[in-house]
């Protein structure tokens, strides 16, 4: 996967009777088949001509070698490391070829398409994407991570504020239904815990019991004490749940 071959196929265009094929990688002709006879004619007249048809089989081989690529490393046929460096190195050459191409090129689609190359990995790594698959895989899992570290924060923040509410003596229904609210809403959230959490089963219960009071109605000591007993042994779970850093 070090280097990839130059290869184009004849690109035959209709032209009334006869019809072209086109070979200007090959040689600086064209042929004009007739079905009794052929001629040929020079293709490009010039160095910027030749150099423009040899960049086209630049593109083109570019695009089959990338669409090789990412099969290999779908299948697991090429190593991650390797895969990537491969993957960079194409892409950096397409980049580059494709702004030197833009005037002749404007839609590598188009010429994709033209061409009936097939590649659709290669337009998508190429064209959409821009950068290995293994560094997609490395941001989104960046992100995921930054995303479940902040879920993480907020449960701490609605264990703790809840737990403070009740030694404050907030025990109205209308006080202490939207902290657990808040705090069963953020451990849904974290795909870590499991449906059954000690912490989701045990809000649950309190809000469908909260539910069937009034607003103004507030909990007995007792109730009291029982939910901050429930949430304090929800929150040493929730804690014991994570992982740590070193896993």
């Amino acid at each position: 996967m070090s280097s990839y071959n130059r290869h184009v196929p004849f690109a035959r265009v209709p032209c009334s009777s006869p019809f072209l094929i086109l070979e200007p990688w090959l040689t600086n002709t064209v042929k004009i088949h007739y079905c009794t006879s052929q001629m040929e004619v020079k293709l490009w007249n010039d160095k910027r001509e030749r150099e423009m048809y040899d960049n086209f089989a630049e593109l083109f081989a570019i695009i089959k070698a990338t669409e090789k690529l990412e099969k290999a490393y779908v299948r697991d046929i090429i190593p991650s490391s390797e895969y990537e460096v491969e993957c960079q190195k194409l892409i950096a050459h397409f980049k580059t070829l494709s702004s030197t191409l833009k005037d002749t090129v404007p839609s590598v689609e188009r010429f994709h398409d033209t061409y009936k190359m097939d590649c659709p990995a290669a337009l998508n790594r190429l064209v959409t994407s821009g950068v290995p698959a293994t560094v997609e895989h490395r941001a989104a899992s960046a992100m995921s991570s930054s995303a479940s570290a902040s879920i993480v924060a907020e449960c701490v923040q609605n264990f703790i504020t809840a737990m403070d509410s009740l030694k404050l003596n907030m025990v109205a229904v209308d006080q202490v239904h939207p902290l657990l609210s808040d705090l069963s809403a953020s451990l849904n959230k974290l795909s870590i815990l499991p449906p059954d959490f000690e912490g989701k089963t045990k809000m649950r219960e309190w809000i469908g019991r909260l539910a069937k009071m009034g607003a103004a109605d507030e909990l007995t000591e007792q109730q009291a004490r029982q939910l901050h007993f429930d949430l304090e042994s929800s929150y040493n779970s929730f804690m014991a749940a994570l992982p740590s850093a070193g896993t």
